[in-house]
């Protein structure tokens, strides 16, 4: 840890049930603090909302973290076999950005998600089909998590039967918490999903279909607008960013408005409140915690603070949504707030491409849940909710019960 460095206490669970008094206080202490983020990482964390919104669309500040200098982040990179995942649009910058992300934007357009919203649909009530006799569920495990895996998979043509395994990878990659990660196995998930979406391409090649992952094959063999190596993690980033923040945005929503009883009867009474509350729930807290990395590629000047060449630049987008300079009375979840133009989904080119299928997402399942499951109510008290410790944030179960149902 850098001397003056403010460690987020990833060991705590305190801290890791509500870490917004702590963010409150590096907001509060200044708009750009050095911390040490979960796996014992230095980073400078951006704490308010105009500086963010500025660092988001900051040429200087790469997504590519081979412009890091951090070794305790390098040494957690894949080696051999893993590391072609991390060419993929999330961690590019222009020209190879612009034309990776060009590649699948048609297939995230409001427009297009808004055509699968019947299947969206038929998915929520299958689940909770399963669940409704029984008077109470986890709706992580039975709900909130096979949703969005459902849905990527079919937009990819992925076999849904493989997505306990690649679930188990993506876990392993992402997760972060108080201890760096192990790198022997971080480097084995890393090569696992590489061998699985390998043989899910050659797969895919021999017998091509009306899918995502058909198309972008299409786009690497007959336009060469893609490598071998760009198509493979392009497909793992789909798989991996297309359902592990929705999860925790549709668990996470339920979470607030079972732990708001004011806000939940405001809901039910007034349906057409939902996309609101689903802006509210991205703003209040949302499934990116604390923010956004980027890594300085000079010496870059932001708030009044240098920040030096090669840093983690921790954009707060959690911290900064609560800075009560942009948002009125921002500690307090107000499902009719207006103008919320919360940084949950990031800004710039970088802007979330599957944000439009994550708010429809999160609109269907949430309205299922409270008109499907009557009485809706946590099975343990609040402060037991075991929430993920750092990075991704959201419910790791979600325990409740409710009138039983067919």
């Amino acid at each position: 840890m850098t001397e003056g460095s403010v460690p987020l206490p990833y060991a705590d669970p305190a801290f890791v049930a509500d870490p917004f008094p702590l963010y409150r206080q590096l907001r509060e202490d200044g708009p750009v603090r050095r911390v040490v983020i979960a796996g014992a990482l230095d980073a400078w964390v951006v704490t308010r909302y105009e500086d963010g919104l500025a660092a988001l669309s900051d040429s200087r500040l790469s997504s590519d973290v081979r412009d890091a200098s951090d070794a305790r982040l390098l040494r957690q990179l894949p080696t051999s076999g893993g590391e072609s995942l991390m060419g993929n649009m999330l961690r590019s910058d222009p020209p190879d950005h612009t034309r990776l992300r060009r590649l699948v934007s048609k297939a995230f357009t409001a427009h297009r998600v808004a055509g699968m919203r019947p299947r969206i649909q038929a998915i929520a009530d299958q689940l909770l089909d399963a669940v409704a006799p029984a008077g109470r569920a986890d709706l992580v495990a039975d709900f909130a998590l096979p949703l969005p895996v459902t849905v990527i998979s079919e937009l990819l043509g992925v076999p849904l039967d493989d997505r306990h395994d690649f679930q188990r990878w993506t876990n392993r990659i992402v997760t972060r918490g108080a201890e760096p990660p192990d790198p022997a196995m971080v480097n084995e998930a890393y090569q696992h999903m590489r061998a699985y979406v390998t043989e899910l391409v050659r797969a895919k090649r021999a017998a091509p279909g009306d899918d995502l992952l058909s198309g972008l094959i299409a786009a690497r063999d007959e336009e060469q607008r893609l490598t071998e190596d760009e198509l493979v993690a392009m497909v793992f980033l789909l798989l991996a960013a297309g359902h592990i923040t929705t999860v925790n945005l549709i668990s996470g929503g339920i979470a607030m408005l079972l732990t708001h009883p004011a806000q939940l009867e405001l809901l039910r009474s007034d349906p057409e409140l939902l996309p609101g509350a689903i802006e509210e729930f991205l703003r209040y807290d949302g499934p990116v915690s604390p923010g956004i990395a980027r890594f300085a590629r000079e010496d870059v000047e932001i708030a009044g603070v240098t920040v030096p060449r090669g840093a983690t630049v921790l954009i707060g987008s959690a911290i900064a949504d609560r800075d009560p300079a942009r948002f009125p009375d921002p500690e307090r979840l107000d499902i009719t707030r207006q103008d919320n133009a919360h940084l949950a989904f990031g800004h710039g080119i970088h802007y979330c491409l599957g944000a439009p299928l994550a708010r429809l997402e999160g609109q269907i399942a949430i309205a299922a849940a409270l008109r499907r499951l009557p009485g809706l109510a946590l099975a343990v008290a609040p402060d037991e909710i075991r929430w993920r410790p750092g990075g991704l944030r959201g419910p790791e179960s979600l325990p409740v019960t409710f009138t039983p149902g067919g």
